[in-house]
């Protein structure tokens, strides 16, 4: 049930087309479909006379019409702001790791010893070896414990030290776990559990000391960082259209990675900060995280005796801690280490104009690794395109060092593919201060043998992929090095940059919204907020932190920030000004989203106010002011409304936009949604949507008009077709969407609708459940459309007659509607309309009284009296005072 943002200021928004069954009775407030910059969201109800109100969630991947592209409003206040925990459970059988926040290294080791007693000595000083190598170490006295918890890791390579006697028992249980690495037998009795071990491929010798585990430890450590480097592919298409021209759509192809990696790069060296001063922040970050107090006291006091280079080849923290932030994106991680990321590139710069001379002609170097088949497949998939590395790339002049590597890879894990790249340098096509590159084995703390280091951000095409024939798991792969010199790179690196304008790290957070990674978004914005300056940038964070809240779901949070920051918006702007017509336009939607419609409208009339005496009459953001007020007219039911206001965004969008641009093609999907919403006007919905497939561009805006069409057919009562719909939707979506993107389960939820329609509940269960698998991964605990998920499936076995199960779906749902959303949400009324129906189902008519009766007192507080959710509730009471 959700609005556009304007189009100069718009927030984030969790985006979705939707569209809802809208049967003849209902027994939930009505809902709208989504235009452009929306997020889903639905809910479908059942009532105890046998009707119902199976809405849908829908929403469409489909760049041209929906997506997650909503913008922040930079322009309010764009100044810049700068500013793996430990963990050892106890030693017993019930003590797992104490929570933590984050892990700061790709690795963390498990220890499993019956007989850990952390008293003793010998033991803590193990721990102090141990701890110089690795920040997470957790210690398990408990075999079933230390299996369930190795079970739950993901995203990081696990080192397990297990002791002889229960590595026998537990290794065999645990040897295909895809994130254990390494296992470590450690024993006073070496030759007692040789013979065992080496039918393990991942158990890396028996050893009698911890001295030697830590040797082999530091080289496993060392390798998982080294494939564990951070990569982007672009695929030569992608390339070529993101370069070719303005269109949005093409953009919006580009992988995040790759575009947070311009970005970041382009900040951090942008800012001058000294390292004294950036050096206390980092220092405290890393003292929250448990990272070894004499490594920290090192690099503090030591910093400036030796270069950045030193420090990033030295085996310790801060190689895999830098390495990790880049490729997880965490924001407070990469902000404290800004300092040294610049540092480091900075120095590289100095080292190639001093080594200058032996880069006069093109060169070949060399780094072997392993990836794994789903990184391959992309990086295979993308031939002709792009391959960002994301952090500084460590190579070698010599092929023999990188095969080592890739060979290492190959023998520690036979589910890897090995790559060997073999990557063409010309310093002619490239610039220094962009892509500085040193050989550094004069300046590592680390030697290897002629070792080139390249900046972070290196871009490079891909040229040949090629099976070796000696070996069917590795390939060669020939890179050529390319940067900003080259012509169509530069274009599209500079629409990126276009794209996400701004100040330094106020960039980075409006790309993070504009790609819907909202808790890194907040993350950042968090962390900006501890450095604000004054009361005008404290309130535009408030605002966005606002806005992510609202697209998490977590609307009372969102609130409050929306409130800090508009009691200083309307002390400092002008009463006319478009920035505070931007504020009341997020409190707009905010309002709408907690189905408060009339606070709602009272917002987006203050807006649209202050728009029509400040932009030109032909203004995108005048249009989308109209837009959103006729939303909340639609979500009212009051259809007629709606449509005046969707006519309105029309009319301006007509004569400010070409016929062909995708914000028009959303409007008229806007006008088609509404006359899908009208009884007996399904045809003009038809027509709409008929004329907009014959302009669609490609696949993805061809599934989303096919999912809509399918949706008009449900709501027909004409399934044959809506099946036949869904189906050339699916096919597509389940080909471009990840396997857990909530948009495909808005497909699922609809398909489930149209089974659940036809009285197949089986099918219609099955595809409710394939929605809440993806919802339950992908969205908050207590997001309002994981609260519809179960909703749904509680309808189904509503309908089946297993009221039991009903009432624990039903009753999972009330409990995230509680809370997520005000007390007089429209959902909310369905939610205890529908559980006062399985009452009433079942014969229990004094507990499904109560609960009809708050329902309707909820939808006579948040909608129109003329809404036929009020009548069909009145009916359900009446038909329950019948019985008692």
């Amino acid at each position: 049930m959700d609005t556009k943002k304007s189009h100069t200021h718009s927030k984030a928004g969790y985006s979705g087309h939707n569209t809802e069954k809208k049967p003849t009775t209902t027994s939930s407030a009505g809902y709208s479909k989504h235009s452009k910059h929306e997020k889903s969201g639905a809910v479908s109800g059942d009532s105890h006379i046998g009707h119902s109100d199976k809405k849908k969630s829908g929403s469409s991947n489909s760049v041209s019409y929906s997506g997650h592209t909503s913008k922040k409003t930079s322009e309010m206040s764009n100044k810049d702001t700068e500013k793996t925990t430990t963990s050892t459970a106890a030693a017993s059988s019930t003590a797992l790791r104490a929570a933590r926040s984050r892990f700061v290294q790709n690795y963390l080791v498990v220890w499993l010893d019956a007989n850990i007693d952390e008293k003793r000595e010998h033991f803590q000083k193990s721990l102090v070896e141990l701890r110089k190598i690795v920040v997470t170490l957790d210690l398990f006295t408990d075999v079933d414990q230390c299996i369930e918890y190795l079970k739950r890791i993901d995203g990081q390579k696990i080192f397990l030290i297990t002791s002889g006697s229960l590595g026998k028992k537990t290794v065999p249980l645990i040897h295909d776990v895809a994130q254990l690495d390494t296992i470590f037998v450690f024993c006073i009795n070496k030759d007692l559990h040789k013979v065992w071990a080496k039918e393990w491929s991942k158990v890396k010798g028996v050893h009698g000391t911890i001295k030697s585990i830590c040797k082999r430890l530091i080289k496993a450590t060392r390798l998982c960082d080294h494939d564990a480097i951070p990569m982007s592919f672009v695929p030569k298409q992608i390339v070529a259209e993101g370069a070719a021209g303005p269109d949005q759509k093409n953009l919006d192809q580009l992988p995040a990675t790759y575009m947070y990696s311009v970005i970041f790069k382009d900040i951090i060296l942008e800012i001058n900060d000294d390292d004294k001063k950036s050096m206390k922040p980092l220092v405290n970050f890393c003292q929250q995280q448990k990272v070894s107090e004499t490594e920290l006291k090192e690099f503090k006091h030591k910093y400036r005796d030796r270069s950045a280079v030193w420090w990033y080849t030295k085996p310790m923290f801060l190689y895999g801690m830098l390495n990790r932030a880049l490729r997880t994106l965490d924001m407070e991680g990469m902000t404290k280490l800004g300092f040294f990321i610049r540092s480091l590139h900075r120095q590289l710069e100095q080292l190639h104009r001093q080594q200058s001379a032996n880069f006069q002609t093109a060169l070949t170097v060399y780094r072997g690794q392993g990836m794994s088949k789903e990184d391959f497949q992309n990086l295979f998939n993308s031939k002709g395109g792009l391959l960002s590395f994301n952090n500084f790339l460590s190579t070698s002049k010599k092929q023999k060092v990188a095969t080592s590597f890739v060979q290492d890879a190959l023998e520690r894990n036979p589910h890897i593919v090995g790559v060997m790249f073999i990557m063409t340098i010309d310093p002619s096509k490239i610039s220094t201060s962009i892509t500085p590159f040193a050989m550094i084995d004069e300046h590592s703390a680390l030697p290897q043998e002629q070792e080139i280091l390249f900046t972070m951000h290196t871009v490079f095409r891909i040229d040949e992929i090629t099976q070796t024939p000696s070996n069917s798991r590795l390939w060669e792969v020939q890179l050529t090095i390319t940067d900003e010199s080259d012509p169509q790179l530069s274009t599209l690196t500079n629409r990126i940059k276009e794209e996400v304008s701004g100040e330094r790290w106020y960039r980075m957070g409006k790309l993070m919204l504009k790609v819907g990674h909202f808790d890194q978004a907040e993350e950042l914005y968090d962390e900006l907020l501890k450095g604000a300056s004054d009361d005008s940038d404290r309130a535009f964070i408030h605002h966005q932190l606002g806005g992510i809240k609202d697209s998490q779901g977590k609307y009372p949070e969102a609130a409050k920030f929306y409130e800090k920051s508009l009691n200083v918006y309307e002390q400092i702007l002008s009463p006319n000004d478009p920035k505070l017509a931007t504020m009341y336009n997020d409190i707009g939607l905010l309002y709408h989203n907690m189905g408060e419609y009339s606070k709602a409208l009272e917002f987006y009339e203050k807006a649209n106010k202050i728009y029509v005496i400040s932009l030109p009459p032909a203004h995108p953001d005048l249009a989308t002011s109209y837009s959103n007020i006729g939303q909340v007219y639609n979500n009212m039911g009051e259809y007629s409304k709606a449509l005046e206001y969707y006519e309105k965004d029309v009319a301006i969008k007509k004569i400010s936009l070409p016929p062909t641009h995708p914000d028009l093609a959303t409007s008229y999907n806007n006008i088609a949604g509404v006359y899908s919403n009208m009884v007996g006007h399904f045809d003009q919905a038809e027509e709409l949507y008929d004329e907009l497939l014959k302009g669609a561009s490609d696949d993805s805006d061809r599934a989303f008009i096919h999912h809509q069409l399918g949706g008009i057919k449900d709501s027909q009562g004409k399934y044959p077709e809506a099946a036949k719909f869904y189906e050339k939707s699916l096919n597509v979506y389940e080909q471009i969407l990840s396997p857990n993107d909530p948009k495909l389960a808005t497909m699922y939820n609809d398909i489930g609708l149209l089974y659940h329609n036809m009285g197949e509940y089986s099918k219609a269960l099955e595809f409710y459940e394939k929605a809440n698998k993806i919802y339950v991964i992908s969205l908050p605990p207590a997001h309002p459309d994981l609260a519809t998920s179960y909703n749904n499936i509680g309808l189904v076995y509503n309908n089946m007659g297993e009221y039991s199960k009903a009432l624990e779906y039903y009753e999972k749902a009330k409990q995230i509607y509680e809370i997520s959303l005000p007390p007089t949400h429209p959902f909310l009324a369905t939610s205890y309309n529908n559980i006062g129906g399985v009452y009433y189902s079942m014969g229990e008519y004094s507990k499904a009284l109560p609960l009809q009766e708050k329902a309707l007192d909820i939808f006579r507080k948040s909608l129109p009296s003329t809404h036929p959710d009020i009548k069909n509730v009145m009916i359900g009471i009446a038909a329950t005072k019948e019985k008692l």
